[in-house]
This record gives structure tokens, C-alpha cells and sequence, in this order.
């Protein structure tokens, strides 16, 4: 793999496995392979997921879909995770499918679906807790890094070793996203929330919600452009950053620069709009965690001063005008006035927001923001044969990815609107019964990362939350 890109790699290990399954996209209808590891090569099984899976299943009446939920939802847990210990406490790594590395942001959306379900089962609180662990680890590493190899002491991935930055033994990509420090606050809030267990909230964890907040004020950029630069040497564009390596330029107007968006791909604009509402959401979740768990009310205050800080100026910088729908939330800004109208299909984009508590999901600016996400207007809004949803220049523009259509099913309140969702999904696994990365929008079979546990989890999260909400959008087979 030396000098293969990233996106090389994928592609060329998509391509040898959807070549395979072509006849599965010319025969709809085909029944849908069982194709969960069998028992003894799961990496970890949880008497807690099992039961939903028993409970949930019999009220999916397309047989399809019930196939692809029993799939799907314990995906990470049966592929992707690595539970151990270090220094004699729960320590877990996470792939996030066919890249041997940890993301901070995937691993914790990867293990998001299981927290409900942690109270009762102590082997699964266990697991979260090591991940939890072992975040705190990775954010006192290095802040900046998007991605983390199993080995402390490990180089980076094969397409970093010759980037221009910072280099820390451990790290495996030096992307600097700002969701990936809100991530692990979402996972860590979501835990102590649901199971009331204080054990993981060590001084190494306090050290990195203090990290984080540094972190953030660092990157408002107010003293200067900061620590970080990141340059590539790549044909493509969107792998590294211009003007050696701080990005593009934009005010410092109080949000929060990020070089790199979900899809690793480089900002346009530095003040990426989904990333900032989401750290907003993060920094009250860290103040909370502050007072109610930390005992650090330095942290609290700091954490709440910088959402209050990064919430004005969102609100007042990061707005733009839609010709047809009025004000909406744009993609990314610069303080200048200049704005990026799109979405991406990554999370947090603006499809998202209300799934990672940014907003309601009836709020007027966001109906009249998810409007313009599902319209021509939005460049990335893709209709083919197969399915229409949200792409991302990462994969180019004929291609959608699964993950926008299943956070549209989240966000949606429309019976019909989450129903064709499901058609959708279910038409396009290319016979494999998981979700991808990208798949093509008039030929399924041709897709991008046939293992990728954070679109396969996230479906089956949308199903069980159908399954406790509104259970009639599953009880009848699909047309």
C-alpha cells in the first residue's frame, strides 16, 4: 500500500468484491444472505443486543429487512471491536470496518446504538467502558488526529507517513476535524446518562475534557492561525490544505476552524456550520459531565462560557439565503460573508442536526435547511435509477451514500417519506444485506467499502427506534 491513497485502497477493494456480487443487483427479490460470523468468530456478543434482535425481528414483516436489521445492528460488536484492559481497567479498540485504525469520530458513532442497552448487561458496559477509556487516550495523544493505530508505539496509516505535520508514534491520520472531539463527548455523556456509571470519569478523562476545551479555543483562531498545519502531497484536492498547510482563510468571528469535514475531506471553508452547532451540544455535555461527575467547576464554567461564545457566532455567521425557501443553514463560512450551500452525507452535516440534538427536528430553520438538502439546489443530492440521497464530493457525484438515507428516515416524521427510505435500502446492499460507504445511483452493485460498521449499526439503530416508536412502518411488507 505504500503511496496508495486512502481512497485508492477502497475503491480497489470495492472493485474486487462488488464484481462478485453483480448478479445479486440484476435479480431483486433474491432473498438476502444470513451473513452475521458464526458464533464462535464474533468478536463479542451481548446477551442485551441479542434480545433486541429476538424482540425487534418477528415485527419486521419484509422478510428483507428483517434480514438486513439482523445483520446490521450487531455488526461492530460481531466485526470490530477488540476488548482487553490496560493498566488493569477495560480498554476496547474499535476498527471501523475494512481500515485497521480507530476513529474517534466512527468508534463512537459505531457504539452509540448500544448505550440504552448497557444497564443491563455488564459485559456490554464493560466494552463501552474500555472505548470510553481509551479515547481519553487517544485525545491526550493528539488532539488533532482524526484516526489511532491498536499499537501506541505503530506508525501511521500507509497514505500518512509522508504528511507534513506533526508526527506522534500511535497516530494513524493527523486530520484536524472538530466532530472529532465532540464525538467522544457524545459517547461518554450518552453512558453516564444511561447507566449512571461514574468509573471510566478518571483524572485521564478530566485531562482530556480540558484538552478538548483548549483544544477548541486554540482553533477559534484569535491569537494567530494556531499549532496545527497539515499538507499532502496528493492529486487530490481535498486531501490536504492550501497556504502551507492552515487552510483556506477565514474571521475569526468566535466559531470554531476545521481543516477537514465527517468525510476527511478538506474544508472549503474553515468554519465548517454542522461541526460548530454539534460543539455546542458537546461543550454543555462536557459542563455537565464537569459538575455532575468530575467535580471540576473551573471545566463547567469553561465549557459552558465557550458553547455560549460559539453559539452567538454560529447563530450570527453561519446563516445564509436560499432564493426559493429563505434563511437556512449553510455547509461551511468564512466570517467574510461568503457562504457553501450543500450537504454532505457525513454526520454532522446538516441533515443531521436534530439526530445529534443541534436542534428540533420541527425547528423552521432546519425543515426549510432539510428542504434545501433534498433538492437540486444542494449539488450533492443525487437521483438515479436505484435511489435518490445525499453523496459527497469524497466519492464523487455519482454516487449515495446509505447513511443520508437512513438519517433521513431518522429525522423524518413522515410515515411514507421513511417507508420509501426503506425501499431504498433495501434495494441497494447489492445482495450482501449491509450497507456501504457509496453505492452507485443507477447500478447498486458498484459500491464503495463492503465492511463499514458505522452505516450497518446506524440502520439498525433507525430500525429498533421504528420498532419502540412507530411499529406499523415496519409491520407491513414493503411494496
Amino acid at each position: 500500500m505504500a503511496g496508495m491513497s486512502r481512497r485508492d485502497w477502497l475503491k480497489g477493494a470495492a472493485a474486487v468484491l462488488a464484481a462478485g456480487r453483480h448478479s445479486w443487483a440484476e435479480a431483486p427479490g433474491t432473498a438476502l444472505p444470513h451473513a452475521r460470523p458464526p458464533m464462535g468468530e464474533r468478536h463479542f456478543t451481548s446477551v442485551a443486543v441479542e434480545a433486541v434482535i429476538t424482540r425487534v425481528r418477528p415485527g419486521i414483516a419484509d422478510p428483507a429487512l428483517a434480514v438486513m436489521f439482523e445483520n446490521c445492528l450487531p455488526n461492530t460488536l460481531d466485526t470490530t471491536v477488540w476488548p482487553g484492559s490496560f493498566e488493569g481497567k477495560p480498554d476496547t479498540f474499535v476498527v471501523t470496518g475494512d481500515i485497521d485504525a480507530m476513529w474517534l469520530r466512527d468508534s463512537s458513532a459505531q457504539l452509540w446504538p448500544y448505550l440504552p442497552l448497557a444497564k443491563e448487561d455488564a459485559r456490554l458496559r464493560e466494552l463501552l467502558e474500555g472505548a470510553i477509556r481509551r479515547q481519553a487516550r487517544m485525545i491526550l495523544l493528539d488532539p488533532y488526529a482524526n484516526a489511532f493505530m491498536r499499537d501506541a508505539s505503530a506508525a501511521p496509516l500507509s497514505w500518512s507517513v509522508n504528511d507534513k505535520t506533526e508526527h506522534h508514534p500511535g497516530v494513524g491520520e493527523r486530520k484536524w476535524e472538530v466532530d472529532s472531539l465532540c464525538y467522544p463527548i457524545r459517547l461518554a455523556h450518552g453512558y453516564w446518562r444511561q447507566t449512571r456509571d461514574t468509573r471510566p470519569f478518571d483524572g485521564a478523562w478530566k485531562e482530556a475534557g480540558w484538552t478538548i476545551v483548549r483544544t477548541f479555543r486554540a482553533q477559534q483562531r484569535k491569537q494567530g492561525q494556531g499549532p496545527y498545519s497539515f499538507q499532502r502531497e496528493s492529486a487530490i484536492p481535498s486531501d490536504t490544505l492550501p497556504l502551507e498547510g492552515f487552510g483556506n482563510p477565514a474571521r475569526p468571528v468566535g466559531m470554531i476552524f476545521s481543516m477537514f469535514r465527517p468525510s476527511d475531506d478538506a474544508c472549503i471553508y474553515p468554519l465548517f456550520v454542522p461541526g460548530n452547532l454539534f460543539a455546542v451540544v458537546s461543550l454543555r455535555q462536557l459542563a455537565e459531565l464537569a459538575t455532575h461527575v468530575l467535580g471540576d467547576a473551573a471545566l463547567a464554567r469553561e465549557a459552558e462560557t465557550l458553547a455560549a461564545e460559539v453559539e452567538s457566532a454560529v447563530d450570527r455567521f453561519g446563516k445564509t439565503q436560499s432564493a426559493s425557501l429563505g434563511p437556512i443553514w449553510a455547509y461551511e463560512v468564512d466570517g467574510y460573508g461568503n457562504a457553501l450551500m450543500m450537504d454532505d452525507a457525513g454526520a454532522p452535516g446538516l441533515l443531521s442536526l436534530p439526530y445529534l440534538g443541534c436542534c428540533r427536528g420541527d425547528d423552521p430553520l432546519y425543515q426549510r435547511t432539510r428542504q434545501f438538502v433534498h433538492s437540486a439546489a444542494n449539488p450533492y443530492f443525487i437521483h438515479g435509477k436505484a435511489a435518490e440521497g445525499v453523496g459527497s464530493p469524497h466519492v464523487g457525484l455519482t454516487s449515495i451514500w446509505p447513511m443520508s438515507i437512513v438519517m433521513r428516515a431518522l429525522t423524518s416524521q413522515d410515515g411514507p417519506e421513511i417507508r420509501q427510505c426503506l425501499r431504498w435500502l433495501r434495494a441497494t446492499t447489492a445482495g450482501t444485506g449491509f450497507m456501504h460507504e457509496s453505492f452507485d445511483k443507477d447500478d447498486p452493485a458498484k459500491f464503495t467499502r463492503p465492511w463499514f460498521a458505522w452505516a450497518n449499526t446506524l440502520f439498525g439503530e433507525l430500525v429498533v427506534r421504528l420498532g419502540a416508536e412507530r411499529p406499523s412502518l415496519i409491520a407491513t411488507r414493503l411494496d
